[in-house]
């Protein structure tokens, strides 16, 4: 069974409709042993870092996605999901999941740019992996004002250009996260999720 990890920050009901629509059959919840017994998992999420790492702690969520995760099974992280896999982010103070090493800065040095990012953008695929087989270059919804960043190069699945080029996904192992939303970015959004079901 896919889940998706329901705590109350993120747009859980549209991730659902985009699976629908491909014909996947899956659960929003934010229950320990559904969580832990799903084939897949996914982590959506909206708005600011602490408020979201709050939530799962105050859920008791942190180290049954810690635990979710190194079973090895596939798990993706939606925007400010994919944020919180990573260490810390200067929007906050609170740790992130510790998943994958890095940290997520404000944009910067964006040329008169406006922040947040908000509309949709190419996506580079850096690295050869299930996720990113597409038949064109894809692009994808973004709304937000901070980034990702790895400690280790080997983690960026994805950049796209943004004043600079920044890292719009990652990647270690079976820890999958995305900065845009694919359940908005219809048919390269339909794709990246089929790909995602594929592993």
């Amino acid at each position: 069974m896919i889940v998706i990890v329901d705590y109350g920050v993120g747009n859980v009901a549209s991730v659902k409709n985009m699976l629908a629509k491909i014909g996947a059959d899956c659960l929003i919840t934010g229950d320990t042993a559904e969580i832990l017994n799903a084939t897949k998992l996914i982590l959506p999420g909206v708005g600011a870092f602490d408020a979201a790492m709050s939530r799962l702690y105050e859920l008791n969520l942190v180290q049954v996605l810690q635990q979710f995760a190194a079973m090895g099974k596939p798990l993706l992280g939606i925007c400010l999901g994919a944020q919180i896999l990573l260490h810390s982010s200067e929007e906050g103070k609170l740790e992130g999941l510790k998943l994958i090493k890095g940290k997520c800065i404000r944009f910067r040095n964006t040329n008169e740019l406006k922040i947040p990012h908000m509309e949709w953008s190419d996506v580079k695929f850096v690295k050869n992996h299930p996720l990113s087989k597409f038949d064109d270059d894809p692009r994808f919804y973004f709304v937000h004002s901070y980034h990702m960043v790895c400690d280790d190069s080997n983690d960026i699945l994805g950049v796209t250009n943004y004043g600079y080029e920044f890292t719009s996904a990652i990647s270690r192992e079976n820890i999958m996260g995305v900065q845009f939303h694919p359940e908005k970015s219809h048919r390269y959004g339909f794709r990246l999720l089929q790909n995602f079901l594929s592993l």
